[in-house]
């Protein structure tokens, strides 16, 4: 076989590679050419294709079996929403929303987020004694946010300085409230600006018959989470555990309770916590919180366990904010002993969507009446909205259908039910 010169071998190779013998060289492309490849229209990431994938089969499942009921999940209320804005009151004429809840003298209480012609968020009164039929409801906000450090009524009370703003509040105030009976004393907790740029939560009490009698005499409220931080909600156990009131501060990527003699904070005295990161919250395979956001209403006692419902997003269903349920050890609830597979409630009604924020439902309330468990939340920052299950078959279905259950220590361990995992 003849021995190739080095110049064949270089022809050899062009020949291979495609190349012309006396071929012109390639030229550049030019300035237009190259921006228009680089403005082309570049192929759909994975996780877009799996987002339009997932939403297409979820639409697919509710249209052929649009009665079949999901596992856990609650029912919304035909009147829904239940409080809307009022356009004869400035404080409450652009939005109605997020609740916090107690049941008292056979009445179901709602203090609710309201904002104003001013876009300060103060707090409205309703109340209801089938616990969807609010004709009871103040002409007067029943909370606003104080500098002062006496309790004073409400109509006397002087704003906090504003600052920050979320849910279409454009001018701050007190946000999300959460209510909590203990002892013939009812707790606030909300979110609150404390006038050095960081969001904080306050506590405030009233005794309950002074609430019952709508006589507002609230007292000062303290900001007990540390400064600095950005930290919402928090929410207090409705009775003691071990003799301690209990602070429910945290429930990623570990339970957080603070326990305490009293509810009663010096000053300066804080509660410090955890606020990790979304990159600190790791999915679970298999279940769809993958963002936690934080508790929702405050815990409810029942025979198998604190019942904690609780906001989070899907990684695959991005922009919606969703509603979730856990169920805590009574004795130490740092441990979680059932988590939902899916979520109970979801923001697929158009009170849930148009409003100030889109794809929202938000609950800060729950009560259970007569075996009747009904969540008061806020459809899209704007309206009030219920939604109820039957305790008994809600609690069976969450433990049935649970999902891997996270540990004290925030790992995942998985719990079989019924044969399922």
């Amino acid at each position: 076989m003849p021995v190739k010169n080095s110049r064949q071998k270089k022809q050899g190779l062009q020949r291979r590679k495609g190349v012309r013998k006396n071929a012109a060289p390639a030229r550049k492309p030019s300035k237009k050419t190259a921006k228009r490849k680089s403005t082309a229209v570049r192929p759909a990431s994975r996780t877009a294709r799996r987002t339009r994938l997932l939403r297409a089969v979820r639409a697919a499942a509710r249209r052929a079996h649009p009665d079949r009921p999901l596992p856990h999940r609650l029912e919304r209320h035909e009147g829904n929403p239940v409080i809307e804005p009022r356009e004869g009151n400035y404080w409450e004429m652009k939005a109605t929303f997020n609740p916090g809840a107690i049941y008292a003298d056979h009445r179901v209480h709602l203090l609710y987020r309201a904002i104003g012609g001013d876009d300060v968020s103060v707090l409205g009164y309703a109340s209801a004694k089938d616990g969807v039929s609010f004709v009871e409801r103040l002409d007067h906000p029943a909370y606003v946010p104080v500098t002062t450090k006496t309790a004073v009524p409400a109509e006397e009370q002087i704003p906090l300085e504003p600052a920050y703003f979320s849910g279409g509040g454009w001018n701050g105030g007190c946000e999300d409230p959460r209510l909590t009976l203990i002892d013939g004393k009812v707790y606030l907790t909300y979110t609150a600006f404390d006038g050095w740029g960081s969001i904080r939560i306050a506590l405030s009490s009233i005794e309950l018959e002074d609430f019952l009698n709508k006589e507002w005499k609230w007292s000062r409220p303290a900001l007990i989470s540390p400064p600095g931080e950005i930290h919402k909600n928090w929410t207090i156990f409705p009775e003691k555990i071990n003799g301690k009131f209990a602070v429910l501060h945290g429930i990623v990527p570990r339970v957080l309770v603070e326990y305490r003699d009293s509810l009663d904070f010096g000053d300066g005295e804080i509660i410090k916590s955890e606020r990790p990161s979304n990159d600190a919250v790791k999915p679970v395979r298999g279940v769809w919180d993958t963002y936690v956001r934080g508790v929702g209403p405050p815990p409810l006692k029942t025979k198998d366990g604190w019942l904690v419902l609780y906001h989070a997003m899907d990684a695959l269903d991005p922009g919606r904010y969703k509603l979730g349920a856990m169920l805590l050890d009574l004795n130490d609830p740092t441990k979680v002993i059932y988590r939902s597979r899916s979520p109970i409630l979801e923001p697929d009604f158009a009170y849930e969507n148009q409003g100030y924020k889109s794809g929202v439902v938000y609950a800060c309330g729950a009560v259970i009446v007569d075996d009747e468990l009904y969540v008061y939340y806020g459809g899209a920052d704007t309206v009030t909205c219920v939604a109820m299950a039957n305790v008994e078959k809600f609690l069976h279905e969450l433990k049935t259908y649970a999902a891997p259950r996270l540990s004290a220590e925030g790992k995942t361990t998985e719990k079989k039910t019924n044969g399922r995992r």
